[in-house]
């Protein structure tokens, strides 16, 4: 590869992680947006506001190193990049593993975590917008069923009496969709690998130039 095939590499490189950076800033945005106005949350550790915020700044951190190590030719960046990567992958892979794992106990703690914000729902309006907007879409009531929410269950649920807990509807739906999320899933760890791969091409590449060069 000469000089010509550097130059190209790093301007990849470059607006690979340019678009991923914009990207970062939009989810970024999106959580701090949501953490302002009306941070939706079913579970007590976690919010959606959080995550948004925090997968964002993750991403523009990484699309940073990535950008700056490409158009600067740096290695050090580059490196820092590509351990980044496969730092998140290989974490994306154990958490892959420890949800297939533990499969029972996560069901044990979702259905727990739901069946405690309920609780929260005519207090917290972060809450009471979440579950309604969840039993409008998934067309469901309560965790297990309409008895969840005692005699009076909000408007948001169907008024069908066989309707089914939003719990057993969720689970329906990813199933259902399963096909979707894992090619959304290993797309996702192609471009990890590929980012990774450009970066270490990129900076092997570095290191025959300035040795081509004298340097």
């Amino acid at each position: 590869m000469g000089m010509s095939g550097l130059k190209l590499l790093k301007y990849v490189l470059f607006f690979f992680n340019l678009l991923f950076w914009f990207c970062g800033c939009c989810i970024l945005g999106f959580g701090i947006y949501l953490l302002v106005h009306n941070n939706f949350s079913l579970f007590p550790s976690l919010t959606l506001g959080n995550a948004f915020v925090i997968v964002g700044s993750i991403i523009m951190v990484v699309a940073f190193l990535g950008c700056m190590g490409s158009i600067k030719e740096n290695k050090c960046l580059l490196m820092s990049f590509f351990f980044l990567l496969l730092i998140i992958l290989l974490a994306e892979v154990t958490m892959a593993i420890l949800l297939f794992v533990y499969d029972q106990k996560l069901d044990n703690y979702v259905s727990t975590s739901l069946t405690e914000s309920i609780q929260q729902y005519h207090s917290n309006n972060s809450t009471k917008a979440t579950w309604d907007s969840i039993q409008t879409f998934l067309q469901c009531c309560g965790v297990n069923g309409t008895s969840d929410w005692g005699s009076q269950p909000p408007a948001s649920c169907p008024s069908n009496p066989q309707v089914q807990g939003c719990y057993a509807q969720a689970k329906l739906w990813f199933h259902s969709n399963f096909l979707h999320i894992g090619i959304i899933m290993i797309c996702v760890c192609v471009i990890q690998v590929l980012g990774m791969s450009f970066a270490l091409t990129l900076n092997c590449q570095i290191d025959k130039t300035s040795q081509a060069l004298g340097l």
